[in-house]
């Protein structure tokens, strides 16, 4: 709607101006506006087009808007340039412009309206006094600065996509290995139980032993490898997000407590897993330990539980745990290969008749009406038969003797031994690698690791041997990204490393912000280029640039504003506002948007110049005349954000928008005038050629 609004209001203003409303002025108001409105356009166009280079699995999100935004600006500017001045003339004549307009020419009309009373003395009293107008500069220079500390103070969080608000939640449950699968149901139902007096949950469904339905996001946690005893799953639905108070977020922080320690009593390790709002990754956060060539896997795994005890130390973290699998011992049948051999029975045949014993053997299938899948009749031994080494000792054996088949007790052809189990052991590249994972409640994960990274000593030191749990981490409101750190410090051996940006939501986080910064360099490059051709001058297009950054004052502050506001505790966690990817999509879109404020102000003061006004009175009209257009622009911009704000998801690019377009606006009114006039007030022509003059 930008290009209609400002073509629309330019056709009025030169209607009211003349005090008529032909065709003729139509087409020279048309006219008079349409290079701005090309430069403006492309500007925004520019802005978007760097979006399709995203790389990743944020790409496929990002590359709708890098078409759809050109697309529908292109369609806007024709619009603008073709059916609105026909629309609005044909609406606009019947209006009697003969009274009520203004008989001199436009300067005149400026001077004497309302905005000039407004604007005048502020733009005059900063234009003629120098050492208000750099006081001026300099302060909105050093906001603009505080305004980008909030983020590094923390003040203003920082994560890449917001928690969405979703119908359902997920509660896996993880025990040592070892564990029965009586013990894993018996701590699911336990959960259920507590479950069923949830106001907001409908139903949920528990798989124990087996995975559950898989879903992208278990597909790239790898949930269908949960095949074992010690694993379940409970799939919970919610009411409709529309029917209950709280986000399934809230929902989340809110129950994490009681059912951790519910699920603690029980036995097992709990972890509530919201599906994510973009690209779902192994686990929030991930760290890869790797060691050398030569490491023992074993020291791998030692580095891996300390980094485990580590991120269990910081607050905000839950949810802390590895790879290293419980210690535990298992019964190894050890044959005797020469009674074996004596009884016709080789390795293959024992091997056989445990697996029968032990996990059965499918004998037949049953075909019953009710059932989808067909039954399997599987048959093994009863589990009071199946339970101890000794039982299975008393399991026959087919062999074949000198006089035939003959069946020999198992204990016959070996003997069982107790031995420690082998740890699994995990590759990544070809490269030996343990796991430490965790989740985040209450805070950043950037956040949280930047402080694990900081407190990390280099080559051991005597804090390897202190109990980190023991320890106590430096409170959250004295940190910040200028000085991070829990004030626990850890170490791993010499001879292994940790990778944070391996996987993990960092490692995306990384990439996403990294894209995006370089899109927004990008943008910044095009619109430059696009200005430089317009205005012919180098210094120009820097000039109108200015409204970029000042969009910072509002954007950095209002997100600190919101967080106040709206942010709070639930469940004894933090509940805060994120500056997302979104809302930094928000400030690379607010690059061109805001840019068209300046392209419509500077072109004013080349028209007036050109008609012969002196720079000081064409400055400040063109603030004045401008002011109408810009602000009619900005509150249709904010108006169409005001609806976005209630989705979870790109409300970030919605307050992005309405909090940019709000300092930008007021500080663009006077700093790109004064700026402007410092510049080209004893440069011949003040900016424009000599001989347009």
């Amino acid at each position: 709607m930008d290009d209609p609004i400002v073509d629309v209001e330019n056709i009025a203003r030169h209607f009211s101006l003349r005090r008529r409303a032909t065709r003729d002025i139509t087409r020279q108001a048309v006219g008079e506006i349409r290079p701005p409105l090309i430069s403006a356009t492309l500007a925004v166009i520019a802005s978007f087009l760097p979006l399709f280079f995203i790389t990743g699995m944020m790409g496929p999100y990002m590359r709708p808007m890098a078409l759809n935004v050109p697309i529908a600006m292109v369609m806007s500017m024709v619009v603008a340039f073709t059916i609105t001045p026909w629309l609005a003339f044909h609406m606009l004549k019947r209006r009697n412009w003969a009274t009520g307009g203004h008989a001199d020419d436009e300067f005149t009309a400026a001077r004497s309206s309302p905005q000039y009373r407004v604007l005048g003395p502020i733009l005059r009293t900063l234009l003629t006094r120098p050492v208000v107008g750099w006081s001026f500069i300099g302060a909105v220079g050093l906001l603009t600065v505080a305004a980008a500390m909030l983020a590094a103070q923390r003040l203003v969080p920082l994560k890449m996509l917001p928690f969405d608000n979703k119908a359902e939640l997920l509660l896996v449950l993880n025990a040592d290995e070892g564990t029965s699968l009586e013990r894993t149901d018996a701590a699911a139902r336990a959960l259920e139980n507590r479950l069923a007096s949830v106001a907001e949950v409908t139903d949920f469904s528990t798989y124990v032993g087996e995975p559950s339905p898989i879903d992208f996001n278990g597909l790239v946690r790898h949930y269908y490898l949960r095949h074992g005893p010690h694993y379940a799953e409970i799939r919970v639905n919610l009411v409709g997000k529309k029917l209950r108070n709280d986000a399934s977020h809230t929902l989340a922080l809110r129950l994490r407590d009681e059912f951790t320690a519910l699920a603690a009593n029980c036995g097992v390790r709990l972890k509530i897993v919201e599906l994510p709002p973009g690209p779902p990754v192994i686990d929030t956060i991930a760290a890869e330990i790797y060691g050398d060539a030569d490491t023992p896997y074993a020291n791998i795994c030692r580095a891996a539980e300390r980094v485990r005890d580590r991120l269990a130390a910081e607050p905000g973290v839950v949810e802390a745990d590895d790879i290293v699998e419980a210690r535990r011992s298992e019964w190894v049948f050890t044959t005797n290969q020469e009674k074996a051999a004596l009884s016709g029975v080789s390795v293959v045949d024992i091997a056989e008749t445990l697996r029968i014993a032990l996990h059965g053997d499918a004998a037949g299938i049953v075909h019953v009406e009710t059932e989808r899948q067909p039954l399997n009749i599987v048959l093994r031994l009863p589990i009071e038969q199946r339970s101890a080494e000794a039982m299975l000792s008393d399991v026959y054996v087919a062999g074949k003797g000198a006089r035939g088949a003959v069946l020999v007790p198992l204990a016959e052809l070996g003997r069982w031994e107790q031995r420690p189990s082998q740890q699994t052991i995990y590759h990544k590249n070809l490269n030996r690698v343990a796991y430490a994972f965790a989740e985040v409640a209450g805070r950043p994960p950037a956040d949280a690791i930047v402080d694990v990274m900081a407190d990390h000593i280099s080559g051991g030191s005597q804090a390897r041997n202190e109990p980190l749990k023991a320890a106590t981490p430096r409170p959250l409101y004295r940190r910040s990204h200028l000085n991070p750190g829990g004030g626990i410090p850890w170490s791993t051996p010499a001879d292994t490393r940790v990778v944070w940006s391996g996987e993990g939501e960092w490692n995306i986080t990384l990439d996403v912000f990294r894209d995006l910064g370089l899109a927004f360099a990008g943008a910044l490059v095009a619109i430059y280029v696009i200005l430089v051709a317009q205005t012919g001058s180098f210094l120009i297009p820097v000039i109108v640039m200015l409204s970029i950054p000042l969009t910072m004052l509002g954007i950095m502050p209002g997100f600190w504003l919101l967080g106040v506001m709206t942010g709070g505790q639930v469940g004894g966690y933090g509940d805060p506002v994120f500056f997302t990817a979104t809302a930094m999509i928000g400030m690379i879109a607010l690059s061109g948007i805001v840019t068209r404020q300046s392209i419509i102000l500077v072109d004013f003061v080349h028209l007036a110049l050109k008609r012969g006004r002196p720079l000081l009175d064409a400055v400040i009209e063109s603030g004045v005349v401008r002011l109408r257009p810009i602000l009619l622009v900005v509150l249709a911009a904010m108006l169409s954000s005001i609806p976005i704000t209630i989705d979870p998801i790109f409300s970030g690019l919605a307050w992005a928008l309405i909090f940019g377009l709000i300092a930008s606006t007021v500080f663009t009114l006077f700093v790109v005038p004064l700026v402007y006039y410092m510049l080209y007030r004893r440069v011949p022509g003040h900016g424009v050629a000599v001989d347009d003059v």
